[in-house]
């Protein structure tokens, strides 16, 4: 029988480009599987709490979530044949045991991203970009035995809060010649910026699910509470790093790195996998299965 926290965990997709065009690690055995389950299980967090997120900021965990800390969800990551980074932070599921998601959070300390362009960018202009950097990489992507990817479009356009400092946006993307319709992975992108960076939060769903699910995003992106001396607000221009990239890149650069399959994806995806196509359907197309109670 699955172990009890696999009946609240959507399966963080096991088919990742990454793996397919460049090899995994072997398969973990039952007993191993079990074993991983075991540990994050027992050190999982049940909300109403806080949990500590490394030297930044606390998050308020809602009462309907879990927390599974960093070591035991990077268990759970190589399980589903994902790599973690080193901002990488832990893993939060919803106590629904039919919740068809489950939410990253990793943090990028790559100094303060100034907030100035959110105030011009144009998100038709934004999307066509990524269209033309997709199509320009899809003759490499079929090289590497890898479909080549069409770009649907939003489906959150990118909305800043700059009064909370928030970034969401989510795209949806298809493999080429995919049946109409067809479920896909969608993953809806939500960041809280601070004083030396940024946490991304990010939920992993399916389209067909999504226009409900992100309020579960929203939820926890809003309940990360940045420590004193390290919100936005405290940012000292004569002491601090600022980012070298400003928060469009957050969505063009960002996206663009993703569907480029570019080795070293520095913010949430070092996190995963290096090359995997984060943020967006990843191809393969659809959640392949859910770990959950049968």
């Amino acid at each position: 029988m699955p172990h009890p926290l696999q009946a609240i965990c959507v399966a963080f997709l096991a088919l990742i480009i990454a793996g397919h065009a460049y090899g995994q690690t072997a398969p973990m055995s039952e007993v191993q599987k079990k074993a991983t389950w075991d540990a994050a299980s027992a050190a999982s967090i049940n909300g109403p709490s806080d949990v500590k997120l490394k030297d930044q900021a606390v998050l308020h965990l809602p009462a309907d979530y879990v927390f599974v800390p960093q070591k035991e969800s990077a268990e759970l990551m190589h399980m589903w044949g994902n790599n973690t980074g080193p901002g990488f932070v832990g893993l939060v599921f919803d106590k629904d045991p039919n919740a068809p998601w489950t939410i990253a959070i990793d943090h990028t300390a790559e100094g303060y991203v100034k907030d100035d362009d959110a105030k011009t960018w144009n998100a038709d202009d934004l999307l066509q970009s990524l269209k033309d950097g997709t199509e320009a990489q899809n003759a490499e992507r079929e090289k590497m035995g890898i479909p080549a990817l069409d770009i649907v479009g939003w489906v959150q356009s990118p909305n800043y809060d700059a009064t909370k400092h928030q970034l969401v946006w989510s795209l949806k993307a298809v493999d080429r010649g995919a049946v109409p319709d067809s479920p896909s992975t969608i993953n809806f992108n939500t960041y809280a910026l601070g004083r030396d960076g940024y946490f991304e939060i990010n939920m992993m769903t399916s389209d067909k699910t999504i226009s409900q699910d992100k309020a579960a995003a929203l939820n926890v992106v809003r309940a990360v509470d940045y420590m004193p001396g390290k919100r936005y607000e405290d940012f000292n221009a004569d002491t601090d790093h600022v980012a070298e990239y400003g928060l469009a890149a957050l969505v063009a650069g960002v996206a663009a790195k993703k569907l480029g399959l570019l080795a070293v994806i520095g913010v949430f995806f070092a996190k995963f996998a290096k090359i995997i196509l984060v943020g967006l359907a990843v191809a393969g197309g659809g959640l392949l299965k859910f770990f959950r109670r049968s």
